[in-house]
């Protein structure tokens, strides 16, 4: 028998909790066909599939609980580690803060069906203050269901997965390359997805903080523009920023901008990603547009002016 197979079905609910708490962690880890695996095998053996079943959502509440705590605990730095450990460029582009504030609830309910929402909805919970328990039962429920569905998926379709599984003990160890190179593949996606995603925002204008600076004390026509608002608004910006938010690909916000003024739009993602998304939208509808380089934490790391966000800003943008 293949070593991988047999590692699988001997300790199938072990595997399945390490396995689904390294993904919820961020490891990049292909989950889905352990679960598709674990529910083939359901079908012949209904206690393993109950036994895998509990493992999985075991680890992924486990993760997930940690996300929020860590969430509760550091606000919006915790959503730019998760920026900077995941693959999933769709992350570090906060669209999901908007719909978030709006249908919280529904929002880490659904969460693991939705990618680029799943990873960043426990901390983000925790950050816009949801209430432990809500979280809780709302994401175990969730879980549940993302679980339930992927192995009843196995389930149904057991006579194929068990043929791709026939397949690898017939190849025995020869098989282990192949998954080798499937797993190695999958992360080159990501890599080359993430990296196409960069390079893209690197291409748009940038402004240096120190330069910006001084054309702000000139009194040159430049506007602000803070786009990391939405559902978890910043607590401070640059003195003067507009408040803006992506939302499903649009930039809100910025109604009646001065005509002929530059617009710098400054994020705290790495890379700008944000902001250089922004940009290219603002850069579509004929404005002057430029990102600040580094974002608010290199305007900050300089030493230049900072400002709290008014309440009502806050709440609006």
């Amino acid at each position: 028998m293949n070593p991988l197979v047999d590692f699988v079905h001997l300790r199938g609910a072990m595997t399945l909790f390490l396995v689904l708490f390294l993904k919820r962690m961020g490891v990049p880890v292909p989950a889905l066909p352990f679960l598709l695996l674990a529910g083939a095998q359901g079908a012949e053996d209904a206690w393993f599939a109950l036994r895998a079943l509990l493992a999985a959502t075991a680890a992924t509440v486990v993760a997930d609980a940690a996300w929020f705590l860590a969430g509760r605990r550091f606000g919006r730095a915790m959503l730019g580690l998760m920026c900077r450990i995941s693959l999933s460029p769709e992350t570090c582009i906060r669209r999901s803060e908007v719909g978030f504030a709006r249908r919280g609830g529904v929002t880490v309910l659904a969460a693991k069906f939705i990618p680029g929402v799943s990873g960043i909805a426990p901390p983000m919970a925790g950050a816009l203050g949801m209430p432990t328990r809500d979280f809780l039962l709302l994401n175990l429920a969730g879980t549940i269901l993302w679980v339930g569905a992927t192995m009843a998926v196995g389930l149904v379709f057991h006579a194929q997965v068990g043929a791709v599984v026939r397949w690898l003990q017939v190849m025995g160890n020869a098989a282990l390359p192949w998954v080798v190179a499937a797993f190695a593949l999958y992360l080159l996606f990501l890599l080359v997805r993430r990296a196409l995603v960069h390079r893209g925002a690197g291409k748009v204008p940038r402004v240096v903080a120190g330069e910006l600076a001084g054309r702000l004390a000139r009194g040159e026509p430049v506007v602000l523009v803070d786009v990391r608002g939405g559902g978890l608004p910043p607590a401070e910006r640059i003195p003067g920023a507009l408040l803006a938010w992506l939302e499903a690909g649009v930039l809100r916000g910025l109604d009646g901008l001065p005509a002929g003024a530059e617009l710098v739009t400054y994020c705290d993602c790495p890379n700008d990603v944000s902001a250089a998304h922004a940009a290219l939208q603002l850069a579509r509808q004929g404005a002057q547009v430029r990102v600040l380089d580094g974002g608010f934490p290199a305007w900050r790391a300089a030493g230049y002016p900072v400002e709290a966000v008014p309440t009502l800003a806050a709440g609006a943008g």
